[in-house]
């Protein structure tokens, strides 16, 4: 791999991985309800997920799924439905003491497993594992040796990402324990999932 090519990677990764999704956007939530160690395993399980996802992408899921038209609408349909139910969980959560109000019960936790089986139904996720091996891995003479480079990379931005999400909706958790300002948030943030759902279910 060029050195053009790295950085061309880079950028995309930047771009993609900082951008609001709804990985970064669960992470924040998350976060700013339960505390940053609440948001911890899912922040650790978005690369792990994605990584398996480019994994499988390079050896021909992705071609798999653009080529048989009922596998693409499978993972539509499961992912905007899974992000309208979390934005639904936001919705309804709940402060659960007056003594710590920037604390929700738990219905909007997600673990470690489940956030390896979100990526799978992320359509953005899916977008990028396409581009990336498209672009950079699949087809090239040195094929392993990319897909060597590019995953890690590609991780590694992925919990960069979600991690500084997750900080900052944990900074934010005490400002957000005044009044109903933990209500609102909640529900901007299940404005942008459902937001995002309504995107995805058009692409």
């Amino acid at each position: 791999m060029t050195g053009s090519e790295y950085i061309a990677l880079l950028t995309l990764a930047t771009a993609m991985s900082f951008s609001p999704g709804p990985n970064n956007t669960l992470s924040a939530a998350m976060a700013a309800n339960g505390g940053l160690r609440s948001a911890v395993p899912f922040v650790c399980a978005v690369p792990v997920g994605w990584g398996l996802l480019a994994g499988l992408c390079a050896l021909g899921l992705g071609a798999m799924v653009l080529k048989v038209p009922a596998l693409h609408w499978g993972i539509k349909i499961l992912g905007t439905g899974y992000l309208l139910f979390m934005a639904y969980r936001l919705i309804r959560a709940k402060p659960v003491s007056p003594a710590s109000p920037a604390t929700t019960d738990t219905s909007i936790r997600l673990g470690f497993v489940q956030g390896v089986a979100m990526q799978f139904v992320n359509i953005k996720a899916w977008m990028l594992a396409l581009a990336i091996s498209a672009g950079w891995v699949v087809g090239r003479a040195d094929m392993w040796e990319r897909l060597i480079i590019v995953a890690p990379t590609m991780m590694a931005f992925a919990f960069t990402s979600n991690l500084s999400y997750a900080v900052m909706g944990a900074v934010l958790r005490e400002w957000l324990g005044v009044g109903n300002r933990l209500v609102w948030f909640n529900r901007a943030m299940a404005t942008i999932l459902i937001a995002t759902s309504i995107w995805m279910f058009t692409i």
